[in-house]
């Protein structure tokens, strides 16, 4: 059933208005969350080639996220404009074709456990993009917001060797400070940040600070920015807004010298949102979590003269090499790369 009625969009469930007619760019959403009750029938007329999708709950057992997992190729069997990209030429004829491409992420690693072999197991059903920690310390580093500050652990630096190995993007979102410099730093292929913001505009556990972006950039990586919370500072009572995005983008601009590295990762999603898990014992930020369900359950359409101004400022997330199936994550970055990606975002860009 397609819902693109206003009442619908007013809602924001999850589900938004289509453009009449496809533009001729590439964009990747480099993180976002898909539902049981998305319109899977309509993914292609949003504006977006490629999903970033979170496959499965960040702190999933290895059964859970092989259930969770398997889902997205049900999705690519059932709906015949969606498919599951494994290269970068499967975006690029997604997009030739009309296609929506979902990229299946993990939002943390607990799943593996101390089983290194999972690792393999996961990048063969799919998987191409994984932070190793979801905010928790865990037994490959630390969460952003624990209270540990140890780094990788000896395990830690063998995952992060597999995954280079095998093809599986590392993303240093929600990862404590000290293991995601040290993640850069081992790494023998670039890493992202998919949905952080600077902490020299907002300071906030979530974001990250100077040190972490100049790491990634040196590594030709990419550090994206989201909406939501995330671009609020202190005190504010207002909705985000596209001034507050553009504020992180300018601040991450002038920090690396140019907008090479800077993309969009919207946390948003398809479908209903859920409300998020609590912990009976306690919350690290609870104000947070609320500013969240707010976030997911809103949307406001950005007018043509501000998404010109994203489109001036905004920088490149750019695709692997198309000869690589390993996976998503040889990273080059060109001029045209970038322009294909920020055009997009006068159809697509919410706020």
């Amino acid at each position: 059933m397609a819902h693109n009625g206003q009442a619908a969009v007013a809602e924001n469930k999850g589900f938004h208005p289509f453009l009449q007619e496809d533009h001729p760019y590439t964009f990747i959403d480099s993180c976002m969350q898909a539902w049981p009750d998305a319109d899977y029938a309509n993914a292609h007329r949003h504006g977006v080639t490629a999903y970033a999708v979170t496959a499965w709950r960040p702190h999933a057992t290895i059964e859970q996220a092989l259930e969770e997992g398997m889902f997205w190729r049900l999705v690519e069997r059932q709906y015949d404009n969606v498919i599951v990209a494994e290269t970068a030429d499967d975006i690029r004829q997604a997009k030739a074709d009309g296609k929506a491409a979902l990229i299946i992420t993990a939002q943390g690693g607990d799943w593996i456990g101390n089983k290194l072999h999972r690792i393999e197991a996961m990048q063969r059903l799919g998987l191409r993009m994984m932070l190793p920690a979801y905010n928790t310390t865990n037994l490959i580093c630390d969460g952003a917001l624990d209270r540990t500050e140890g780094g990788l652990t000896r395990f830690g630096e063998l995952a992060v060797d597999e995954c280079n190995r095998v093809g599986i993007l590392l993303d240093c979102t929600h990862v404590g400070k000290k293991s995601t410099l040290e993640i850069i730093e081992r790494g023998q292929k670039p890493c992202v940040f998919s949905h952080s913001n600077p902490n020299g505009v907002v300071p906030n556990p979530r974001n990250i600070d100077d040190d972490q972006i100049k790491a990634c950039v040196e590594k030709a990586a990419s550090s994206l920015a989201p909406w939501g919370p995330l671009v609020m500072k202190p005190g504010t009572t207002h909705w985000p807004t596209v001034d507050d995005f553009i504020e992180h983008v300018d601040y991450v601009a002038q920090l690396t010298g140019s907008t090479d590295h800077i993309g969009i990762g919207t946390d948003m999603s398809l479908g209903t949102y859920p409300d998020h898990d609590h912990d009976p014992w306690g919350e690290p930020s609870t104000r947070m979590s609320r500013r969240l369900q707010q976030v997911h359950h809103r949307q406001r359409a950005v007018t043509e003269a501000r998404a010109e101004r994203v489109l001036e400022l905004h920088g490149s997330y750019p695709l692997c090499r198309s000869s690589d199936r390993a996976g998503l994550w040889r990273w080059r970055c060109s001029e045209d790369s970038g322009r294909e990606l920020s055009s997009s975002l006068r159809g697509s860009l919410v706020a």
